[in-house]
């Protein structure tokens, strides 16, 4: 797992970084019955495949959330 580009020290940073913003973003909003309105699930899987992909930034992530996972 060293050597792989996907956990290396940049990607993981990404990776926090990603979180961090659709969490900061997406995270406190709530539906009609005050549940989440977006899941945590969603939230991570989203972060993991955006890092996953080969993004250089979270610059976009916010749109390809809204675009594939709602």
């Amino acid at each position: 797992m060293d050597n792989d580009w996907l956990y290396s020290s940049a990607r993981l940073e990404l990776r926090q970084q990603s979180l961090l913003t659709l969490l900061e973003l997406l995270g406190g909003e709530l539906d009609e019955r005050c549940l989440p309105k977006y899941s945590s699930e969603s939230i991570y899987g989203c972060a993991h495949d955006w890092v996953s992909q080969g993004n250089p930034g979270t610059h976009g992530i916010i749109n390809y959330y809204k675009n594939y996972y709602i």
